[in-house]
């Protein structure tokens, strides 16, 4: 018998372990949501009676068979300090289909899309998805190995944001912009040394969908990001001290997008 390539037999782990890997959810707002999300592979459901009597028409539903546990002796494989209320919610990972038809979707208008460059918090990424489900982009794109992936603490800040929010991860951020301003998107980087400001940008691109890329806390965004964007950009402040958390700073660039969208 023929030995496989290495690299073969890597793409088949790889893909035999994205078909096992399963989430779990917790707490009432993102579990309740999961539970009406046609689109949620549900696996296992565990309540406390008390949270099965608040989930009780999610529940029903679903059509799934809760089972019940006492809340002193909660039986989930979840983090000790994770505030799950009495819910947690055993989830296959959201796939979100076709990246093109995701990426020039959205709440009508011009499409916006946000990109993040190595934000591993997961409460950042979840706020950042709320936001951008109020604002109506189009998607989030992290990067499969350098954002927050998809797990309980995610899905519990976005409060319920991660069923309807599409999230996507890709495996390169320099060519998904590329590939983005191929599809007409104009590509601004937020950097708070830029020269320009995010209204002045959006002023002078009022005809083209707009991808808003955003770095972690502290580093910011890397220099092959910068250097790929198309404009660095800032959001002005009114005193020459301070900073924003990059979530506030997404709530903020989206509600400012979204004026001029």
């Amino acid at each position: 018998m023929t030995k496989k390539p290495k690299w073969v037999v890597q793409k088949e782990k790889a893909r035999r372990d994205a078909e096992a890997e399963t989430v779990w959810l917790f707490g009432l707002h993102a579990v309740r949501d999961a539970l009406m999300n046609p689109d949620r592979e549900r696996l296992r459901l565990i309540v406390t009676k008390n949270a099965a009597d608040k989930l009780a028409e999610a529940i029903a539903a679903s059509g799934m068979q809760p089972e019940i546990a006492d809340a002193r002796k909660f039986p989930a494989p979840l983090d000790p300090n994770s505030v799950h209320q009495g819910a947690a919610l055993e989830v296959k990972p959201l796939a979100w289909g076709s990246f093109a038809e995701r990426v020039m979707g959205g709440a009508g208008g011009l499409p916006i899309v946000v990109l993040l460059d190595r934000v591993t918090d997961p409460h950042n990424v979840g706020a950042i998805l709320r936001s951008a489900e109020v604002f109506g982009a189009s998607a989030v794109i992290g990067t499969a190995r350098g954002s927050a992936p998809e797990t309980g603490a995610l899905a519990k800040t976005a409060s319920g944001a991660l069923e309807r929010q599409p999230y996507l991860r890709i495996r390169n951020l320099a060519d998904t912009m590329i590939e983005l301003r191929e599809m007409g998107f104009v590509i601004l980087g937020l950097d708070g040394e830029a020269d320009v400001t995010l209204d002045e940008a959006l002023d002078a691109q009022r005809d083209r969908p707009v991808a808003l890329v955003l770095g972690a806390e502290g580093p910011g965004l890397r220099d092959k990001t910068k250097a790929t964007c198309d404009q660095l950009v800032k959001i002005p402040f009114a005193r020459d001290f301070g900073s924003l958390n990059v979530s506030n700073a997404a709530a903020v660039a989206l509600s400012r997008t979204r004026a001029t969208r």
